[in-house]
């Protein structure tokens, strides 16, 4: 492998079957992500965390704090502050409550997966610090699903920030995977006096890596990743501060990139529409090249 690209030995099949009629796609799941930094006298630095290899989706991949949508946001009404529902609804590609769990997602799943949390006692404040026995109990519950992501805020009498989100990127994992999700990338700044703690049963390692530096590795094939991590990686290396990637959130495109499978004189040719240093050819029998 010339690079870090996770390809699972079941997609060539799949891919055919796919690209041949014979494979019904699953339904995607809303998720989504947060590629959060903190500032460093270099460049801004990521917080990313590896899947464990047990893992039955991305094992071994290097990816971002994430995860898939609670039903019970789309419904609850939740505590906010910053841009309106209706903004997000504009942004997002859809109507409000579909935004707000969206939205939600992004922060309940840092929350949970790096013990971070976008929210305070006021619209204009952030909580500084989530440590503590109590605060554990609470995260613990909300990874179990034990309350809602608006139960735990009115427990708290904390109100989500929205403004301290910026959208940046929409990928929708390819039609012939067997788990789907139509994740939305955001990026945030980590908030001052809170930090980052391996929070997740999901990870076995994580780290703060200035982006470039990450796709360095990538390209030399020392940190496993799948697509969207890497472009999003890229994407980040134009900002010197953290402040600057999150003002430039609301001009990124949200075009939703799902990679596209073909068949090809007997081959198959798998893309990601505009990221073309993903594109592999999958030879009849044989190995991705």
């Amino acid at each position: 492998m010339a690079n870090g690209q996770w390809f699972p030995p079941e997609w060539p099949d799949r891919i055919r079957a796919l690209a041949e009629g014979t494979l019904t796609p699953v339904t995607p799941r809303r998720a989504a992500t947060v590629m959060l930094l903190k500032d460093n006298p270099r460049s801004p630095v990521v917080y990313m965390l590896r899947r464990s290899a047990s893992m039955a989706f991305a094992g071994g991949a290097y990816a971002y704090p994430g995860g898939g949508v609670d039903p019970r946001d789309d419904e609850q009404h939740i505590r906010w502050a910053g841009p309106t529902r209706a903004w997000w609804a504009e942004r997002l590609g859809g109507d409000e409550t579909f935004a707000q769990a969206i939205v939600c997602a992004a922060v309940r799943e840092t929350y949970e997966e790096a013990g971070v949390l976008l929210a305070g006692p006021t619209p204009d404040t952030v909580i500084s610090d989530t440590t503590g026995d109590d605060w554990e109990a609470d995260r613990a519950a909300l990874v179990a699903r034990d309350f809602s992501f608006a139960e735990f805020l009115d427990r708290r009498g904390l109100v989500l920030r929205s403004d301290l989100l910026g959208a940046w990127a929409r990928w929708i994992t390819p039609e012939f995977e067997t788990r789907r999700y139509d994740t939305w990338f955001f990026v945030a700044a980590l908030p001052e006096g809170q930090r980052t703690r391996n929070a997740s049963t999901e990870a076995d390692r994580t780290v703060w890596i200035h982006p470039a530096d990450a796709a360095a590795s990538y390209d030399k094939g020392e940190l496993l990743m799948m697509p969207p991590t890497v472009a999003t990686l890229r994407r980040l290396t134009a900002y010197d501060t953290a402040a600057e990637a999150l003002a430039a959130a609301p001009d990124r495109d949200l075009t939703p990139v799902l990679a596209k499978a073909r068949l090809e004189n007997g081959d198959v040719v798998l893309s990601w529409p505009g990221h073309d240093e993903f594109t592999k050819h999958i030879p009849t029998g044989g190995a991705p090249a």
